[in-house]
């Protein structure tokens, strides 16, 4: 491509979109408008299109046009499976179906605001929600989510494709979606990945170079680009053969389903290499392979590299390690405890610092709440093994080497950090997926079940669903699978999605939260030198079973060179890890003088796939029959997932993971010595196999009354991961609306919504924590007249349920708004204000380090990052409610060491702090407080915490209102069962 067409691409794509959002297309053509101008401007951006690409598709809305197939047959729903749902099943997937978007979309959705056909038609329902569940019914559920139904009706098909003759992929008018039906199984799985390639192929592209460590050389040097490798690859840092080696250890270790996913995986794999190259040979490919300069857009030089089943490995690997890993975060745990107990002393400081652990706090919200009891992980009588640190020692582990060029430059930035977006920039310029998108440390999903006892029809009701983030397109696909061995529709992750891994069946449904249990550990191994001289921090051998050991180097270099959409300079670097027995290296510190290494080990590392074995029998209607089967099937994933079940008879629970046994008297939450007394029993390295803990000690249960879960602890006994399960927690907000539903009898599917649509508006703070931080402010009157005022605003906004929630839809103002400004003001000064003075600051700020003090939806800060559309996951809320209570004589359950506000002298001295910190927060200006980004001016409380769709590749959308929901989310009520 020649500089001066490189210019007029640049100019389009470097220019930010107008405020209108042009329209998002259905039925209609890619570059439908409704203006006269638009539809000049889009027909000029078409003929740009069209002098780039040579010989583009029809700008359709067809998908099959996206196909690039010739044969399109309007079909209807031949032979449907049984569906026992009886239209009684719903389902959304933001923003759209459609995630893949030629160059002549790109450029028009960035010009014009216009959109692909299905590439946003979700967006609009999934937002209305907000205003329109107050008059909810049944009957309207599907003004604002899809019918997933099985099959498409005739009158509904708006294409149709076979890719080869046991397959046929349909798709409906309404969104979009793919329903695969096969007449083989390699037919529709086959199937399934074209379809998967159809709509997300630059997706699926990414997450195998980011899972690979090689988004840079493949996408771009952008700082974000670079955040995401650091971020993924050095937890799973295989070679090609350790793929393989996966690949064959599944297919010979499950018996006749290992074959069977294996042969199901390389046909997923055959359809998308099928769309791949027709896609390619048709110049309908997505246009991000133009503008990363992948393939030239005139003479169409270049290549979409195959897909292989080891980049299914490499995929999984991301998903698992951002949705499913659990644990972690002991070096940081030892830290706080050394600083609690230097301040202290070494007994009292060990209570205080227990107090903020709250390993078993019995006022936690749990998802088994009927008394059961479920040990794991819990704190040692007598703990052997524990490896703290010499204070000031620890150092983390260097990973990036050899900078040059543009890493250089962004090697002044953290990773975490995401440069802005001008105008005179591309639009790859800050990464092909922005800097903190993807976290680990997320936890966002919820569900919420009623059994059958309490509904209106007497069958259970369930609103279900994953939190995965707001991505443009979603991470997670819809589809519907049917064929021999086969029965499902629901999501998938792109690039694994040979099964439906949350959906519906014939006659069931079931979804998933994070359920962040521990299976990562921390060992700290000695450090030697082969020759038996001194080691320092900087050895690389260690002691392994009394011999002194090399670790393994692992390595990856990657350079990069800017493209028409990425300007950023030249460079490269080279990531280096260290491999030992335990597991990564992480740290580097001396205990006792003698240098060590921390390492983290996982239980799920070199066993990512290892799960596929229990999607598969979730898709498979001969093995899920009822409650029991479903919860075997769930325990053959081995990620730390808490997973949910409806029928028409039952409810069910099961927790999954690869809970490793651990030897007796260690202390999971804080660093281990590596010796062989302390391994995870029945340790293999060579494998990395251990022993687990059996079916029947993983939480479960059946039929309880309800259950809800949004990511809070499982049940009595069973410790969470990491520090902030205690009396508050974001799992309030849907146990305290589900019991009142249940406590008083017919529930419906329309009141079941509602009470996640009002949990998705509710500040955590202001519902939970407020009415105690009001009642010691009122233990006397308040004399100065301008903060009483700001008091009463709280209350009002207090009364009126906490909800951050606009005057009317569209207003774009919240009602209440000066109350929200003051708490998002007030609560991170309060915090401060209460607990710093006592703690001392390093104590303070170890304790902050393990769990960050607010995740309010206006926040930047923290794992989930502005415009997430996740709040209240993490923060000090527990701590704080707690606190004031001691403070007001209240009853306290597993009450702190030490009480804070108001530095422990009474109630008086607490009102006296939290006043001060209040009438600092109220005059606290909005341009302040909301200081603005590049989405958003400074001062506007709305946009601040709108969620946006965060860009995967050329397209961008509207923002829509905050909501704390989760991403795809179900309604199902089965009338019937087989």
């Amino acid at each position: 491509m020649g500089a001066p067409m490189r210019r007029r691409i640049a100019r389009l794509i470097g220019t930010k979109k107008p405020s209108r959002t042009g329209v998002r297309t259905g039925r209609r053509t890619r570059a439908a408008t409704t203006t006269a101008t638009t539809t000049v401007a889009a027909a000029a951006v078409f003929a740009l299109g069209a002098a780039l690409l040579a010989a583009p598709p029809p700008a359709a809305a067809d998908p099959a046009a996206r196909a690039g197939t010739t044969s399109v047959t309007a079909v209807s729903a031949a032979d449907p499976v049984t569906d026992h749902c009886q239209g009684q099943c719903s389902d959304i997937l933001p923003p759209g179906q459609n995630g893949n978007a030629t160059l002549v979309d790109i450029l028009g959705n960035r010009g014009f605001g216009t959109f692909p056909a299905h590439a946003s038609d979700q967006l609009s329902r999934y937002d209305a929600l907000v205003a329109g569940q107050d008059g909810l019914t049944d009957a309207k559920l599907t003004d604002f989510f899809n019918d997933s139904s099985f099959g498409v009706p005739a009158d509904q098909v708006e294409s149709a494709v076979s890719p080869r003759a046991d397959v046929t992929i349909t798709r409906d008018k309404k969104t979009g979606v793919p329903h695969i039906k096969g007449t083989t199984r390699y037919g529709t799985e086959f199937g399934a990945g074209y379809a998967a390639a159809q709509d997300r192929l630059w997706m699926m592209d990414l997450f195998r170079h980011i899972g690979r460590g090689q988004l840079t050389s493949f996408a771009g040097g952008a700082l974000a680009n670079q955040g995401l490798e650091q971020q993924f690859w050095p937890a799973a840092p295989y070679t090609e053969a350790e793929y393989e080696a996966q690949v064959e250890r599944i297919r010979t270790a499950n018996g006749e389903r290992g074959e069977l996913a294996m042969a199901d995986a390389q046909a997923y794999v055959d359809g998308i290499n099928a769309y791949r190259q027709k896609s390619k040979d048709a110049r309908n490919f997505p246009g991000e392979y133009v503008l990363t300069g992948k393939i030239d857009a005139i003479t169409n030089v270049g290549e979409i590299q195959p897909f292989k089943i080891t980049d299914l490995i490499a995929i999984a690997s991301v998903v698992g390690g951002q949705f499913g890993g659990g644990g972690g975060g002991e070096v940081k745990a030892a830290l706080s405890l050394l600083a609690a107990q230097k301040k202290f002393g070494v007994v009292a400081g060990t209570e205080v610092w227990e107090s903020f652990r709250q390993r078993d706090d019995p006022e936690a919200v749990l998802t088994l709440h009927d008394g059961s009891r479920f040990p794991y992980a819990r704190k040692p009588d007598n703990p052997r093994g524990t490896a703290l640190p010499d204070e000031g020692s620890v150092r983390a582990e260097q990973l990036v080497y050899d900078r040059t060029g543009s890493a250089v430059t962004h090697a002044k930035a953290p990773v975490d950090a995401p440069e802005r977006l001008k105008p005179a920039q591309g639009i790859f310029d800050d990464g092909v997926l922005p800097a903190g998108s993807l976290n680990p440390e997320k936890g966002m999903s919820n569900a919420l079940l009623v059994s059958g006892r309490y509904t209106v029809s007497g069958h259970p009701i369930a609103v279900f669903g994953p939190q995965t983030g707001y991505f443009a397109p979603q991470l997670l696909m819809l589809q519907e699978l049917q064929g021999p061995g086969i029965s499902a529709r629901g999501a998938s992750f792109a690039g694994v999605g040979m099964y439906v891994q949350m959906g519906r069946g014939q006659d069931y449904a079931w979804s998933a939260t994070s359920s962040q249990q521990d299976i990562t550990d921390s060992y700290a191994v000695e450090l030697c030198e082969p020759d038996g001289s001194a080691p320092t921090s900087a050895s690389t051998h260690y002691r392994y079973r009394s011999v002194c050991t090399p670790m393994e180097k692992l390595e990856r270099t990657n350079s990069w060179k800017p493209t028409v959409a990425d300007s950023t300079a030249a460079g490269s670097y080279r990531l280096q890890v260290w491999r030992t027995a335990y597991g990564m290296v992480t740290h580097r510190a001396t205990i006792g003088g003698k240098p060590v290494a921390y390492t983290s080990l996982r239980s799920t590392y070199g066993h990512e796939a290892d799960s596929i074995i229990g999607f598969q029998m979730l898709n498979d209607p001969s093995y899920v029959t009822d409650a029991a089967s479903f919860q075997q099937a769930a325990h053959r994933i081995g990620y730390c997932f808490n997973w949910f079940y409806a029928d028409s008879r039952t409810t069910a629970y099961f927790n999954s993971g690869m809970n490793p046994v651990r030897a007796a008297g260690v202390d999971a939450s804080l660093p281990v010595a590596a010796e062989r007394a302390y391994e995870w029993q029945g340790f293999d390295p060579a494998t990395y196999k251990a022993a687990y803990t059996p079916f029947a000690e993983h939480p479960r249960s059946v039929g309880q009354d309800y259950y809800i879960s949004w990511n809070n602890k499982l049940a009595k006994d069973y410790d969470a991961a990491g520090f902030g399960f205690g009396a508050v927690h974001r799992g309030n907000l849907l146990d305290d609306r589900v019991k009142k539903l249940v406590a008083a009898g017919g529930v419906t599917r329309a009141s079941l919504t509602r009470a996640m649509a009002d949990a998705a508006l509710a500040d955590l703070r202001g519902e939970q924590v407020l009415p105690e931080l009001l009642r010691v402010i009122r233990s006397a009157p308040v004399t100065d007249p301008a903060l009483n005022t700001t008091v009463q605003q709280l209350e009002a906004w207090r009364s009126a349920r906490a909800l951050r929630k606009e005057t009317a839809q569209g207003s774009h103002t919240y009602g209440h708004a000066t109350a929200i400004r003051v708490m998002d003001a007030w609560w991170p000064r309060l915090v401060e204000r209460l607990y710093a003075p006592v703690l001392g600051d390093d104590l303070y700020e170890g304790l902050v380090a393990s769990l960050q003090v607010d995740e309010s939806p206006a926040a930047t800060q923290g794992p989930t990052g502005g415009h997430s559309g996740s709040a209240f996951q993490y923060g000090w809320w527990g701590y704080v409610d707690k606190d004031l209570r001691q403070v007001l004589g209240d009853p306290v359950q597993s009450p702190t060491a030490r009480t804070y506000c108001g530095a422990g002298e009474g109630l008086d001295a607490c009102r006296d702090t939290l006043l001060a910190t209040l009438k600092a927060a109220s005059v606290k200006p909005a341009s302040e407080v909301y200081p603005g980004d590049d989405n958003c001016s400074a001062g506007d409380q709305w946009c601040t915490d709108s969620v946006i769709q965060r860009p995967m590749g050329g397209l961008t959308h509207p923002k829509i209102s905050w909501q704390n929901r989760p991403t795809y989310q179900q309604v199902v009520e089965f009338p019937s069962h087989r």
